[in-house]
């Protein structure tokens, strides 16, 4: 069987285990508030993405996820910007951490370092955002997109 989370295909083996979990009642009112939020009507799926995400931010201290039009999305805390788009930063500077931070002098070290190591702990999903943004080209928004484009002949003729 193959899911998807935060836009990434992932193998899931068909097998499963089952537990049984008493939730305390008002741990349960804020998972159905939270999961109505989300839009979420299956209630073992949506703990199921609650859980990927706590254990995601327990092992990346400075990561949160945030939504966005296509699911929810790894991002740095405070910072306005998603995981992907400062590694685009990182990979075009090919690793220079000196070049990379002056770029980011906004930023503090530790949250540039919360998006390395989110990246390294889940490079797939980081990298196949980034192939899907390098679709988007100037030229091709540009001829996909010409209302896109501004164009002042109209206005001055």
């Amino acid at each position: 069987m193959i899911t998807s989370y935060y836009g990434v295909p992932r193998e899931v083996p068909m097998g499963s285990v089952a537990h049984s979990l008493r939730v305390p009642e008002a741990l349960e009112r804020e998972i159905k508030r939270e999961l109505a939020r989300r839009g979420s009507r299956e209630w073992s799926a949506g703990v199921l993405s609650l859980l990927d995400e706590a254990i995601r931010m327990s092992r990346a201290p400075g990561i949160v996820f945030v939504d966005a039009r296509d699911g929810r999305r790894a991002a740095v805390a405070f910072s306005g910007l998603e995981v992907w788009e400062i590694i685009r930063f990182w990979k075009a500077r090919n690793g220079n951490w000196e070049v990379f931070r002056s770029e980011f002098e906004e930023f503090t070290e530790a949250q540039l370092r919360a998006a390395l190591n989110y990246y390294a702990l889940y490079p797939e999903e980081i990298d196949a955002r980034l192939e899907r943004e390098e679709y988007w080209t100037p030229e091709r928004v540009a001829a996909e997109m010409p209302f896109t484009q501004r164009n002042f002949s109209a206005a001055n003729p």
